[in-house]
């Protein structure tokens, strides 16, 4: 699902990064997620929160071997 419509970034990209140890501000830099309208910082950070606690540091280049542990189940974004 896109997140941020302004810079078409989807949950699963964010959650990609966010497994890979990175915060929402560092995510926010990397991507410009949250930078122009800013409606969607609050789902953003959401998809941040969860993937972060399910996984807290993985390489980016390893994400397919991850698996999510969120409430979510098959629809959240760390799942992919």
């Amino acid at each position: 699902m896109i997140v941020c419509v302004c810079r078409r970034i989807s949950d699963r990209e964010i959650a990609r990064h966010a497994r890979a140890g990175m915060g929402f501000d560092e995510i926010q830099w990397e991507l410009g997620v949250a930078t122009q309208c800013g409606q969607c910082e609050s789902c953003a950070r959401e998809v941040v929160a969860q993937c972060s606690a399910s996984s807290p540091v993985a390489a980016l280049r390893n994400d397919s071997v991850l698996a999510c542990a969120c409430a979510g189940g098959s629809a959240c974004a760390c799942a992919a």
